[in-house]
């Protein structure tokens, strides 16, 4: 166990002390105990690193902002114990920071495995909606519903231990650290990139995992060079937990036969770690393990992407319109470009560059200032349609429904009440369509 400042994370180890490392990464909303069924025979041939994400598990709430962030912070970690050269294995979340420290610490990695993984998770919209719904109702609402989306219906029946422990997992979890998680799902997007990911890549999917499955997989092995699919069947997005014994032999067979060999850039020699490799025991059955067969197909490498040169000054534009996708929502703004006909187009090319390139995107205030900036200036306007799409902005920029009734009543003193009371109105319906919990 470990005393973790800011910059660090909860860790535990397991394994012999000589052995390679590997590291095993959580999925969002759980603790390293997912992780417990593949432990004891993993820690046979590699000494076993696993972490919890901050808030998880009691770890301290530290809020990461990004991926990236979280991959610093694992290798700030790591740079503590001693540990340069490492396996990594992650599911979900976890999946994320591998491609991350694939792609940005490529020296670090010597093989890699993605369970339930994605280059993108969802959209931004789903992540930043559940990250409303936990400022507005707390985890509960989430915790309720994740063995809906971790869990086939069998198991979860079958399993009302392991069911309830999912839901507490959740519940403990600290609210602004799950938040800040979800934000830095929203954000993740290297489907650009994969083809940079240089390691060996072990992709594995539940077959019934509806949240990054079977399609997500084979984006994955498409994109890398040296990567393989398993879909383990009878699984959804948990694997790991709900299909313990197939995902175990796979991981024991991907890490004991694709460890690529260090590169010592002062000799230009390459070294040949010293992993046990050993045939892979036969494990007992399980009366809930599937015993089909775990489908395993190669598939071709995609070619590497250039990135785009930029000469000069960067065009507002791109900028305006990430902006604008992350406060406003891609829904909306897919909806509102593809309404814009040749009449139209030049209006919204405009207030994409400008509003939201050249303003939205400065730095001088935050977003949640905007936001409150704007709202009150719409009362002042009049324009409750424009106040209706601004009141879900705040919401994704991180103002809670209280926070919005208090600028209300600011604007309501200097606007005047007639203008504030049908700002209430629309605000007010805003709000409760955006913070109810889906079913």
């Amino acid at each position: 166990m470990s005393e973790t400042p800011s910059n660090t994370l909860q860790y535990r180890f397991d394994g012999p002390e000589e052995a390679p490392v590997l590291i095993l990464g959580p999925s969002l909303g759980t603790t390293w105990h997912m992780w417990d069924r593949q432990v004891p025979e993993l820690a046979q041939q590699w000494r076993v690193f696993r972490f919890d994400l901050p808030g998880h598990g009691g770890a301290p709430a530290h809020p990461a902002g990004s991926v990236s962030d979280l991959a610093e912070r694992l290798l700030a970690t790591l740079d503590g114990l001693g540990v340069q050269r490492f396996g990594y294995a992650g599911c979900a979340f976890g999946g994320a920071v591998g491609l991350e420290l694939a792609l940005r610490h490529p020296e670090r990695v010597a093989s890699l495995a993605l369970i339930a993984a994605s280059p993108r998770f969802g959209t931004a919209d789903e992540f930043r909606q559940r990250g409303v719904i936990v400022r507005t109702n707390g985890l509960d609402p989430i915790a309720r519903t994740s063995p809906d989306r971790w869990f086939t219906g069998g198991f979860a029946a079958s399993q009302p231990a392991i069911t309830e422990w999912a839901v507490q997992m959740v519940r403990t979890t600290d609210p602004g650290c799950y938040i800040a998680a979800c934000e830095a799902l929203a954000a993740f997007d290297v489907r650009a990139e994969i083809g940079l990911v240089g390691v060996p890549t072990l992709v594995l999917a539940g077959s019934d995992d509806q949240v990054s499955g079977p399609a997500e997989a084979r984006t994955l092995v498409a994109g890398i060079p040296d990567a393989r699919l398993a879909v383990v069947p009878g699984a959804s997005h948990l694997v790991p937990v709900e299909q313990p014994a197939a995902v175990t032999d796979l991981l024991v067979h991907h890490f004991a036969t694709a460890w690529q060999p260090a590169y010592d850039s002062v000799t230009g020699q390459t070294a040949v770690p010293g992993i046990p490799v050993r045939a892979m025991p036969t494990m007992p059955p399980q009366p809930l393990q599937s015993q089909q067969p775990v489908a395993v197909a190669e598939i071709a490498a995609a070619p590497v992407p250039q990135p785009p040169q930029v000469m000069g000054r960067p065009d507002p534009y791109d900028a305006g319109l990430k902006a604008r996708r992350e406060v406003l929502g891609d829904a909306h703004v897919d909806r509102t470009l593809a309404q814009a006909d040749e009449f139209a187009a030049d209006f919204q090319e405009f207030v994409t560059r400008y509003a939201w390139g050249e303003v939205w995107d400065r730095p001088g205030l935050d977003r949640r200032t905007r936001s409150c900036v704007t709202l009150t200036a719409l009362v002042a306007g009049g324009h409750l349609e424009e106040l209706a799409v601004h009141t879900r902005a705040a919401l994704r920029n991180g103002l809670t429904p209280d926070e919005i009734g208090e600028v209300l009543l600011q604007a309501a003193v200097y606007c005047g009440l007639p203008a504030a009371s049908g700002a209430f109105r629309v605000a007010q319906q805003v709000v409760r369509e955006e913070t109810t919990p889906g079913e």
